[in-house]
């Protein structure tokens, strides 16, 4: 018990060392959130209901009933209170709705926002950047579904349409952006909740993605107006104002680009590449053979009477590799991609740009993955109220990022291999609400912060 003891509180302490590079500018960035209640009756102060709301989604409680039941004993606020000394007493879940409900939730975003600026002003990143840029996926995705209407902010769709059992469909739909690294790192970045109000009901248009995109890009650019970006995108997205919303930016993309889209670019691809006949790379990557053909400065033009040009490069790649099948006999498989790139493709680059940015756009879906099916809860709403949810949605970002940043921890790798993100997480979250940890021998092991691992 002694050995299991000692394991728990190192493990702690690593844990919480990791996270102390962040929370106290957390917690400052969190206090100078406007606190709509009245001053004379405020019990818990507003930035520690608001961590209270992260930590839950640390330690990935499934709801708010689940938080009032498992968050709220004297062991684990004993516990919380060594770790964290900011923290006086636990409020209660409906406090945090209460909470969420009335305040300007954007403001959460933006605070998880400055967290993600101060890691790339402290470089925390410089060394797993494609072409000296930061790799952000953009993705959409379903976060909720009802047959009745929670909020006049939600999709609506028909399903079963010209049928006898047609019926109406509520949804929310949520565009995000993501930073996606080739060593695995992905560290959610910024969210745009798709809004009825955005579409156009005069001509029976709901919002979209793509106008979602540009709207997700304002803000994107106002956040980091020097930052050098490359944008991952799926087949979604090639299109003439998504490719100028890029260049206008000074943005570079990597974008998907399907064998049935921009036909008069496929077209101009297959005339040059017999022109070009040098434009080819073999490589071996992953033991995948990759063969690289590519053509550059293609004239795309669009709009009204094509009168609007962007110069585009397309680059393709063609691979095959060996699996073992269900019967035990070797299989060869094959693949083929294609991606629109903003910057000219060349011998030096086509890896880096194909294989360590366009390829790592499946980051995004991964993250996502995690998210609704990893312990985030990222389809369960926690409250009907728009503002709320939203407000969960953000708190739940901020708590998957630290834990991302806690697992790439030099003093945690290792064992987060070893145990797994989940089973670190109920290892940690029984460790604080079970009295395993000797606050004496807690204090003494605290140590300086932890620094990310390389690879």
């Amino acid at each position: 018990m002694e050995e299991e003891r000692a394991e728990r509180e190192k493990l702690t302490t690593h844990f919480v060392e990791a996270l102390g590079t962040q929370l106290p500018a957390l917690f400052s960035s969190l206090s100078r959130i406007k606190d709509f209640r009245n001053p004379k009756k405020l019990k818990h102060q507003l930035h520690m209901v608001l961590f209270y709301g992260i930590l839950c989604f640390v330690l990935q409680m499934p709801s708010r009933r689940a938080a009032n039941r498992e968050l709220t004993g004297p062991v684990l606020l004993e516990h919380l209170r060594q770790l964290f000394p900011e923290i006086e007493s636990l409020p209660h879940q409906d406090t945090l709705n209460r909470i969420l409900s009335g305040v300007e939730v954007e403001s959460l975003q933006e605070t998880h926002v400055e967290m993600i600026r101060r890691l790339v002003r402290k470089k925390k990143f410089h060394r797993w950047l494609v072409s000296d840029c930061y790799p952000v996926a953009v993705d959409g995705t379903q976060k909720a579904v009802r047959r009745d209407q929670v909020n006049e902010s939600w999709l609506q769709r028909r399903i079963n349409a010209d049928t006898d059992k047609e019926s109406t469909q509520y949804y929310v739909y949520v565009l995000e952006a993501c930073l996606c690294f080739h060593n695995g790192l992905r560290l959610p970045l910024m969210t745009e909740f798709l809004n009825y109000a955005e579409g156009d009901t005069d001509k029976n248009k709901q919002d979209c993605e793509t106008k979602a995109f540009h709207r997700l890009a304002r803000r994107l650019k106002v956040a980091f107006p020097k930052l050098r970006i490359m944008v991952l995108l799926d087949g979604l997205y090639p299109n003439g104002p998504i490719l100028k919303t890029c260049h206008d930016n000074n943005w570079q993309f990597m974008i998907v680009l399907q064998d049935k889209s921009l036909p008069s670019v496929w077209e101009e691809f297959y005339a040059l590449r017999k022109l070009e006949t040098g434009n080819e790379l073999n490589r071996t990557w992953w033991n995948r053979h990759q063969h690289f053909f590519w053509v550059n400065r293609i004239d795309y033009r669009y709009g009204p009477n094509h009168k609007h040009k962007q110069i585009i490069h397309l680059v393709v790649c063609e691979e095959r590799w060996e699996e073992i099948d269900e019967n035990g006999q070797v299989v060869e498989k094959q693949s083929r991609h294609a991606w629109l790139s903003s910057k000219a493709v060349t011998k030096q680059n086509v890896h880096e740009r194909c294989n360590l940015a366009a390829r790592h756009r499946w980051g995004i879906e991964s993250a996502l993955l995690v998210e609704k099916r990893q312990g985030y809860q990222y389809e369960h709403l926690f409250s009907f109220n728009w503002n709320a949810m939203k407000g969960y949605h953000y708190l739940m970002h901020m708590g998957h990022a630290l834990n991302a940043l806690a697992r790439y921890s030099s003093a945690l790798a290792a064992v987060v291999r070893e145990k797994g993100v989940r089973g670190f997480i109920q290892y940690l979250r029984g460790t604080l609400v079970n009295p395993w940890l000797n606050p004496q021998s807690l204090h003494e092991r605290l140590n300086p912060t932890a620094q990310l691992r390389r690879e």
